[in-house]
């Protein structure tokens, strides 16, 4: 399916922003989507509506938005951007699906499905569109992938279609019972063409579609590559993105954020100390980058198990004393 434009360049840049800010205030917790869509709307500059499971998440003109987060875990040190041009899947595209005869011929049920899937699609583009005085919605599914450390985030968007039962064919899948583990039996769903897995529906611990999706290339103008952590930006300088409170801290501390300076202070605090814990409070304010060099940026993170460039920068400060 085809991507579609999600940001302005100035609408992409602030995204950064906020996405930094609101990974500095978390100090490691996990992402939700609540947090996303606040960066969404902030960047956008719309009303921010929050998050929701049962309704659409983003309604602004024409423009109607579900949101899908999904965390890609055991990367082993390899770039986020590692899974562009993968199929992965979701764990649930919507809840809002009954099954009343798990029984029936696999292909019945998945028209039956499918028939509930379009339903509440054309329910909510009938609200987009009453809020868009009549105008053409454009609705869409927006896709966020992020990884554990919060570190790297992969977004894109595609228009949100009805699925044509004609497309596709379905079979049961029955999962046997293993340990403490009851038996399970799901719908699965394939491409008439291409005889790829689309879908699958469960019947048990909660009735959902689980959609799978293709990740766009690098090279996708419309996929959106966001690092809001350690950013490298030459071959000798790594920025860290902390609060500007931590950063004003340390600033009166060394007296400049010059990129020497700071990486200086590096260098000779942590073989004296590092062995500092704790964090500082602060509220949520605006990221600001910290320019340091590769080596004392490399030692900052050997010196402490830290959450996030904000924890270390907070742990450094405490190492420098008053």
């Amino acid at each position: 399916m085809a991507t579609l434009k999600a940001f302005s360049d100035e609408e992409a840049k602030r995204v950064k922003l906020f996405l930094a800010t609101q990974v500095a205030s978390m100090m490691g917790r996990k992402l939700e989507e609540g947090d996303w869509s606040k960066v969404y709307c902030q960047a956008k500059k719309i009303l921010q509506a929050g998050w929701s499971n049962l309704h659409i998440d983003v309604v602004h003109n024409e423009l109607g938005l579900e949101m899908k987060l999904l965390r890609i875990g055991r990367l082993s040190g390899k770039s986020l951007k590692s899974v562009c041009g993968t199929t992965l899947m979701h764990p649930a595209a919507t809840r809002s699906i009954r099954i009343e005869n798990a029984t029936l011929p696999a292909n019945d049920v998945m028209c039956d499905v499918f028939a509930q899937y379009t339903d509440l699609i054309h329910e909510r583009t009938v609200k987009v569109r009453e809020s868009a005085s009549g105008s053409q919605p454009d609705m869409r599914t927006g896709w966020l992938l992020w990884e554990n450390a919060l570190t790297e985030f992969l977004y894109f968007e595609e228009p949100m279609v009805s699925p044509k039962p004609t497309n596709f064919y379905a079979e049961w899948h029955i999962t046997p019972a293993r340990g403490t583990r009851k038996a399970s039996k799901s719908l699965w769903i394939y491409d008439k063409k291409t005889n790829q897995k689309r879908y699958s529906v469960t019947t048990s611990a909660g009735i959902k579609i689980q959609p799978y999706f293709e990740v766009p290339a690098p090279s996708d103008p419309n996929l959106y590559y966001f690092r809001v952590q350690s950013e490298p930006i030459s071959a000798d300088t790594i920025c860290l993105w902390v609060t500007s409170s931590t950063a004003n801290a340390l600033r009166q501390r060394l007296g400049s954020l010059d990129r020497d300076v700071v990486s200086s202070a590096v260098m000779e605090v942590l073989p004296r100390q590092s062995t500092s814990t704790g964090t500082f409070v602060h509220v949520e304010e605006p990221a600001f980058p910290i320019p340091l060099s590769t080596d004392a940026h490399a030692k900052l993170f050997d010196a402490w198990e830290a959450l996030s460039d904000e924890h270390r920068v907070q742990l450094l400060l405490k190492a420098l004393g008053p």
